[in-house]
C-alpha cells in the first residue's frame, strides 16, 4: 500500500518538511530495535476531523517506553498538543497517525544509556494495509515471541520483525494475512491485528499471555460487544476453535474490523457474520461521532 506524503512531520518538538525528517545511519534504534510506537487514526466527523482514543494511545506509548527503560523527553500533554498542531498543519480530514520514540545517534553497542531519545509524530493518508474485504488467512510457521522474552504489553519496534516475516510468508503463499501461534501452540494474533472468534453467540479473543498485543481496537470491540449485550471471553484459543467458529474477524487501528473468509483453506460459515456486521456498524458510528455514547473517545482537531 503506497504512502502519500504530507507537508510536515513533528520532529522533536518542531514541524519540519517531510523530506527533512531524517536521522543518522548509526541511530541506535535502527540497529537494535530500541523504539516504541503507536498507530492512531483520525476520522472525519460532522464536527470536523477527530483523533480516536488519542489519550489511550499516548498512555500506551508511555507504558511501552517505561518497560523498555527508554526515556521520554515529552509527556502525554505535549505529545497531544503536538499531534493536533501537526494535523492542523497537514490539513487532513482523515488519516493515519504514527507516534514514534526511539534511541537516536549517540553511541553504538547494546548499552543504551548514552543514546538520546528522538520523538516523531507523522500523519498521512493511507488505506487499510489488509484491505476491507473478507480475508484469506493462513497459520504461519513463525511463532509469536515468548511473552517472557518481549512483553506483549509493550508496542516496541524490534519484535515487529516477527510480524514482517509472517506476513511475507502468507502473501508469498497467496493469502491475505498470517495467524501466529504462541510457543505452546495457542492462538496469539495476526501479524498486525487481534483476532476474534464467534461461536454460539459468544465472542472470544486471546489474552496477552498468548503473546497478543493488548490492542486498543481490541478493547474497543470488547466494549462495543458488551454494550450490545454479547457475552465476551478473553481466554486461550486453539486453532481448532477458529476452524469450528461461526464467524471470525480481525481488528486493528489501521484495519478496523475485517471479516475472515477462510483459515488454512477452511471456509468459515459466513463472512461477514451477523455479529461482525453489527460490531462494524457500531464501530463506524463510534469513530465518526455518530453514536453519542462514545464521543468521549474522540479528540477534535479543531
Amino acid at each position: 500500500m503506497s504512502l502519500i506524503e504530507a507537508p510536515t512531520i513533528w520532529f522533536d518538538g518542531a514541524l519540519v518538511p517531510w523530506q527533512q525528517a531524517r536521522v543518522h545511519v548509526l541511530t541506535h534504534g535502527l540497529h537494535y530495535g530500541t523504539g516504541v510506537l503507536e498507530g492512531t487514526r483520525v476520522f472525519a466527523t460532522a464536527d470536523g476531523p477527530a483523533v480516536f482514543r488519542l489519550d489511550d494511545h499516548l498512555r500506551r506509548l508511555a507504558r511501552s517506553a517505561h518497560m523498555l527503560r527508554l526515556p521520554m523527553p515529552y509527556g502525554a500533554e505535549e505529545l497531544a498538543k503536538g499531534t493536533l498542531e501537526l494535523l492542523r498543519a497537514n490539513g487532513h480530514r482523515s488519516c493515519y497517525l504514527r507516534h514514534f520514540a526511539f534511541l537516536g545517534y549517540g553511541a553504538m553497542g547494546l548499552d543504551m544509556r548514552s543514546s538520546p531519545t528522538t520523538t516523531v509524530i507523522a500523519s498521512w493518508e493511507w488505506d487499510s494495509p489488509v484491505g476491507s474485504e473478507a480475508l484469506r488467512v493462513m497459520t504461519s510457521s513463525w511463532r509469536r515471541t515468548d511473552p517472557n522474552a518481549v512483553p506483549p504489553a509493550a508496542k516496541a519496534t524490534g519484535p515487529y520483525l516477527n510480524s514482517v516475516l509472517a506476513r511475507r510468508e502468507a502473501t508469498d503463499a497467496g493469502f491475505d494475512e498470517a495467524l501466529l501461534l504462541a510457543a505452546d501452540g495457542a492462538v496469539s494474533e495476526c501479524s498486525s491485528e487481534n483476532i476474534f472468534a464467534v461461536r454460539g453467540g459468544v465472542l472470544r479473543t486471546p489474552p496477552a499471555g498468548a503473546g497478543a498485543l493488548e490492542g486498543i481496537t481490541q478493547d474497543t470491540v470488547l466494549t462495543l460487544a458488551r454494550d450490545l449485550g454479547v457475552e465476551v471471553q478473553v481466554e486461550n484459543l486453539l486453532r481448532s476453535d477458529l476452524y469450528a467458529a461461526d464467524e471470525v474477524f480481525v481488528c486493528g487501528t489501521a484495519a478496523g474490523i475485517v471479516p475472515v473468509r477462510s483459515l488454512d483453506n477452511r471456509e468459515l460459515p459466513s463472512a461477514p457474520g451477523d455479529l461482525t456486521v453489527r460490531l462494524r456498524e457500531l464501530y463506524e458510528a463510534a469513530v465518526t461521532g455518530a453514536e453519542a455514547r462514545y464521543r468521549g473517545w474522540l479528540t477534535p482537531v479543531g
